[in-house]
């Protein structure tokens, strides 16, 4: 956090909204790396190279729920499939109409 301040106050101040999204990303990122395995991560990850949108909902989401406390340990593989599964909508239900 602090290394991001330096930074944006070397650069002249730079665009206070560009600083303070930077270190809303840096505080995501560290409490993500606190609370999740590094298959978690990996299965994160992998979403976010996929679906981008949903994989920043699920790491609101994340952030949210370890600020409120509800996280007991560290997510593993296994647990952050069971969120993806309660938090993706399900894409593979479709309706067909004939005429």
């Amino acid at each position: 956090m602090e290394q991001l301040r330096d930074q944006a106050q070397q650069e002249g101040g730079g665009n206070p909204r560009e600083a303070a999204q930077q270190r809303a990303d840096a505080q995501k990122k560290a409490v993500l790396r606190q609370h999740l395995t590094d298959d978690a991560r990996k299965r994160l990850n992998t979403l976010k190279m996929s679906k981008p949108q949903v994989a920043e909902q699920v790491e609101s989401q994340l952030v949210a729920i370890a600020q409120s406390g509800r996280i007991q340990g560290k997510i593993d593989d296994e647990k952050m499939e069971e969120l993806l599964r309660e938090l993706t909508p399900d894409s593979k239900s479709f309706n067909i109409k004939r005429r």
